[in-house]
């Protein structure tokens, strides 16, 4: 770890001084510190932009510029704004409940020196927002890459960045930073978002968005939120399966703190709080030592203990386990404990041997003798425990990518070991599964035959759908278009499945609040939020897309119980244009919001 971040931080360009002149020494695995400079968590330096600096593009630019912009773009850094608007005034439309947004841009030729934002208050009436119902912040930049070279993917190793275009790119939503220095001919985006009461009548309200240098204002922008008579539920109501998988071992590592301490939980509860906030339903455990081979920067251990005793019988202790599932049900994250992995990826197994005093590790397949007593000895005593927590209904045997022969094979030992465990497996479909699978997870290009819909519908079982490194689009790399995190949850409606999966909420490389890319897959891919509990412009739009999955089930309800044939052919033609071939030919932005402006008619 030591010599990966020397060696990381000496592999960038013109880092700060800030970064480059640090001591380093490392953490331990575990988390605890061990005298290294602490991570960034309020306040960073962003790194240089890698890119040349078009000077002449702002001669015409001779004093600092805000105007309102669009969500579907990442404005550059030092580029000139192209696509902002010309008037003053942006309009945002919601249901009663829902959480929208846009961005305005701020550019400038001199410098700014204490660019601030002030919202005022939103008022239709005598009806006035909240405080804090509307925010802006400010965005900042990260490194990010490119997809493979071939365009086709982001997976594989990626040890030499130098292979790939490096870009710095606007993403992390900072509501850390109150103020800023702005440099000349520089571009700075900011993210407004609009959380409307659900006790707020049906109407327009409006308010202003003040772009600041200290006290001096330096432009004012109209905001107008138009209020629809319909309202969502609370996020924990929501239908929508979100199963975004949690890695709590990366906020121990950059935070600094032993793992499973009051101040490791503290630091977690913000960021977990905010995936509860997004209707998250599962909870992300791992009950066996690097369920993925240690493939993230921060690895995961077992939440179980597995004890060999004396007399060679199994022992288990699920003092952590039960710390984690706790921690996340009382924020609300309690419909579903996924549980890592009968099936590791290196199929190597980790357990403290009381015989020998050490911790060992053995190798085994399903179907050895090994294998099988191992895992029905831990199956049945998780079981005896999960019964007397009252959690047995909630937990799901998880699997990831694991083929058909083995997932049979495993099946017949938990059937052996309890035949109520629920399962649940992500990958690829497979006919011979179905029936077996409680919670059933595809690859976004694969789909779930109607009949087999049905028939999981009518059990109550559970079937969504995953991106992952390999979707060159739609995807939540740091480089994607945003429009395509909101484009998911339309495509999940026109698949008439009930969510979506995608395998790495905050598995943070080294240093997520600066460079986004990491030794394997493209930028972005193993997280979506940032350290100090900042969300993300990838994020935000997903939230979007959810929130659109939600009004098209409440909207075709109503219209079918009210025989409103023609409003429900709308809808369904609308969702028809929602093609994974389609993209990019017809950008992901085209189709969201022609499907948005549908939705806000009714």
């Amino acid at each position: 770890m030591v010599r990966y971040r020397i060696l990381f931080m000496a592999a960038l360009c013109s880092v700060s001084s800030l970064w480059a002149q640090e001591n380093v020494q490392g953490i331990t695995q575990c988390g605890t510190p061990t005298g290294q400079p602490a991570f960034p968590v309020k306040e960073f330096t962003e790194l240089p932009d890698p890119k040349p600096f078009p000077a002449e593009d702002w001669k015409g630019v001779k004093g600092t510029l805000a105007a309102w912009g669009t969500t579907d773009v990442r404005y550059a850094k030092h580029e000139v704004p192209v696509r902002v608007q010309k008037g003053t005034t942006a309009v945002l439309h919601g249901w009663k409940g829902e959480k929208v947004h846009t961005q305005a841009v701020v550019w400038t030729g001199v410098p700014v020196q204490d660019l601030q934002l002030e919202v005022t208050p939103f008022r239709n009436g005598n009806y006035t927002f909240p405080a804090g119902a509307v925010q802006a912040h400010f965005e900042r930049y990260v490194m990010t890459d490119q997809l493979n070279l071939d365009g086709k993917g982001g997976c594989g190793h990626r040890p030499d960045h130098s292979l790939y275009d490096s870009l710095l790119v606007a993403d992390a939503i900072d509501h850390l930073l109150p103020s800023m220095e702005l440099p000349a001919q520089t571009t700075e985006p900011v993210w407004v978002s609009c959380f409307i009461p659900v006790d707020a009548p049906a109407g327009t309200y409006a308010g202003k968005l003040k772009v600041k240098d200290g006290e001096k204002v330096l432009k004012e922008l109209q905001l107008s939120v138009v209020v629809n008579k319909r309202m969502l539920p609370a996020p924990h109501d929501w239908a929508f399966h979100l199963d975004l998988w949690q890695n709590p071992y990366a906020v121990a590592r950059y935070y600094q703190v032993p793992v499973w301490s009051e101040e490791h939980l503290d630091a977690m509860q913000p960021i977990m709080q905010r995936l509860a906030d997004a209707g998250q339903k599962a909870i992300t455990v791992s009950i066996q030592h690097k369920p993925w081979e240690g493939q993230t920067e921060d690895y995961f251990e077992s939440m179980v203990t597995w004890i060999k005793k004396l007399n060679g019988q199994w022992a288990f202790d699920y003092q952590v386990f039960d710390r984690w599932v706790e921690f996340m049900m009382r924020l609300g994250i309690d419909e579903q404990i996924s549980c890592f992995s009968m099936v590791p990826w290196g199929m190597n197994f980790q357990y403290f041997d009381q015989r020998t005093n050490q911790m060992q590790t053995v190798h085994c397949e399903p179907g050895s003798f090994e294998y099988d007593e191992m895992w029905t000895a831990m199956l049945r005593s998780f079981a005896k425990h999960l019964k007397e927590r009252g959690w047995f209904s909630r937990c799901v045997i998880a699997m990831d990518e694991r083929p058909k022969d083995v997932m049979l094979k495993v099946l017949d030992i938990i059937r052996s070991a309890d035949p109520g465990f629920k399962v649940s497996l992500a990958g690829n479909y497979y006919p011979e599964l179905s029936d077996a699978l409680y919670d059933y997870c595809i690859t976004i290009g694969q789909h779930f035959p109607e009949e087999v819909k049905a028939k999981r519908d009518a059990e109550g079982k559970v079937s969504t759908l995953y991106t992952c490194c390999t979707e060159p689009w739609p995807n939540t790399f740091t480089f994607s278009d945003p429009a395509e995190a909101a484009w998911i949850g339309f495509f999940v409606a026109k698949q008439k499945v009930d969510g979506y999966l995608r395998w790495a909420y905050n598995s943070w490389p080294l240093e997520p609040l600066l460079d986004s890319r990491f030794r394997s897959w493209a930028a972005g891919d193993t997280y979506l939020v940032y350290p100090g509990d900042r969300t993300s412009i990838r994020f935000e739009r997903l939230l979007e897309g959810i929130q659109n999955w939600e009004k098209i089930q409440l909207l075709k309800e109503e219209f079918a119980a009210a025989g409103k044939k023609k409003e429900l052919k709308q809808i369904e033609d609308m969702l028809q244009a929602f093609d994974l071939q389609a993209i990019p030919n017809v950008p992901a932005e085209t189709m969201v919001n022609k499907a948005e402006q549908l939705l806000n008619k009714f």
